[in-house]
């Protein structure tokens, strides 16, 4: 059996900490819209609203992919930053 100490100092399954980052910014940006929709009384806002949300989902699902697997040009194009500007 491990020991909690022991399991602490494990490296397996740790992401790159641009990684991380950039998951926690596109986290934090899509609750940013979605207190914005919940506030947002136009529909046709509410609606270019939950497409930059999507859009941001996406790019959330996509690194879920891109970590699993060892392709290294993905990796890199998200150290690069491959999002676009805001609309």
């Amino acid at each position: 059996m491990m020991r909690f100490k022991n399991f602490i100092e494990l490296n397996e399954g740790k992401y790159p900490l641009c990684l991380r980052f950039t998951f926690g910014g596109l986290v934090l940006k899509v609750r940013g819209l979605s207190q914005k929709i919940q506030t947002e009384t136009d529909p046709k806002k509410q609606n270019d609203l939950i497409s930059q949300q999507n859009t941001l989902l996406s790019y959330i699902s996509g690194l879920g992919v891109g970590v699993s697997s060892t392709d290294r040009v993905l990796l890199n194009r998200l150290k690069k930053g491959f999002i676009g500007p805001k609309k």
